[in-house]
């Protein structure tokens, strides 16, 4: 007979004192004339493979306790592992998708460099110029009206024509808008054509707010003669002192804020045309050139 690896230690006595079925367990092999089996030694209903478990070596019994606490270790450790899994909350359920599938995570909201979006406290435009504050927008700033005194040809109607030219200038450079300067000076004057290509050129790239400029004081108002080339019939020279405070520039993404003010001298030629003054020369010179 094949013995299990548990049953090796025993002899072939032990052996053929194993009975063969489980029906011969209390009568022994009386029908086939076969020995009995001792019932003193081993209790009824006891079977084989038990009785020889329980005749094992000292050995063996410590072998077998070590199989035992493994398997217990076992179980013990699917346990906790249960535990830890949480299967023990609902014993036997299917957990819902909600336990099992992963926490959704929120989609973080896009964030904007501040580098990319600010410069120097100013919003950086979609052409890449800073964008100009809005209580300081070009509409904040009224186009000066033409006074009623620079409609007349006299001294003193060139005289406020002048001061009004300066003032359609300041606004030019405040506002970019350029017409009405370009529209009070003579086609053919460098100052005038100058100053419209400087704020134009400034405000394909930037703006400037904040910018003054006003008559502080009267030098000249003098009539001029005609010399058939620079200087038409009907010309009156004017020459003011002026002071001047740049305010805020932006070029691109640069921006520059004066500090403070200075003084010019301002001259212009008026030539009465078609009924109204127009500018023909001018020049600015600061003090500080």
């Amino acid at each position: 007979m094949t013995v299990p690896p548990l049953f090796d230690h025993l002899d072939t006595a032990d052996e053929d004192q194993l009975p063969r079925d489980t029906a011969s367990q209390d009568v022994g092999f009386e029908a086939s004339g076969g020995p009995g089996v001792d019932d003193d030694a081993h209790p009824a209903g006891t079977h084989p493979r038990l009785r020889a478990w329980l005749h094992a070596e000292p050995f063996y019994w410590t072998m077998r306790v070590v199989y035992v606490c493994l398997a217990a270790g076992a179980v013990f450790a699917v346990y906790i592992n249960g535990v830890a899994d949480g299967w023990w909350r609902a014993w036997g359920e299917k957990p819902s998708v909600a336990a099992t599938a992963p926490a959704a995570q929120p989609t973080p909201a896009p964030t904007v460099s501040s580098e990319a979006a600010m410069s120097g406290g100013y919003q950086i435009g979609p052409d890449g110029v800073l964008v100009r504050p809005s209580q300081f927008a070009a509409d904040t700033y009224t186009k000066p009206e033409l006074p009623d005194e620079a409609k007349e040809n006299t001294e003193r109607g060139a005289e406020a024509a002048a001061e009004h030219y300066l003032a359609l200038l300041t606004y030019a450079w405040n506002t970019g808008d350029t017409q009405p300067f370009a529209d009070m000076s003579s086609p053919t004057s460098e100052f005038a054509n100058g100053y419209i290509n400087d704020i134009d050129e400034r405000y394909a790239n930037g703006w400037t707010y904040g910018l003054e400029s006003k008559v502080t004081q009267i030098l000249a108002i003098k009539p001029l003669d005609a010399n058939g080339t620079d200087i038409p019939e009907g010309s009156v020279l004017v020459k003011y002192r002026i002071e001047s405070f740049d305010g805020t520039t932006c070029v691109n993404k640069n921006t520059r804020t004066s500090t403070k003010h200075y003084q010019s001298t301002f001259t212009l030629v008026m030539t009465w045309s078609d009924g109204r003054w127009k500018e023909t020369q001018g020049r600015i010179i600061s003090d500080n050139e």
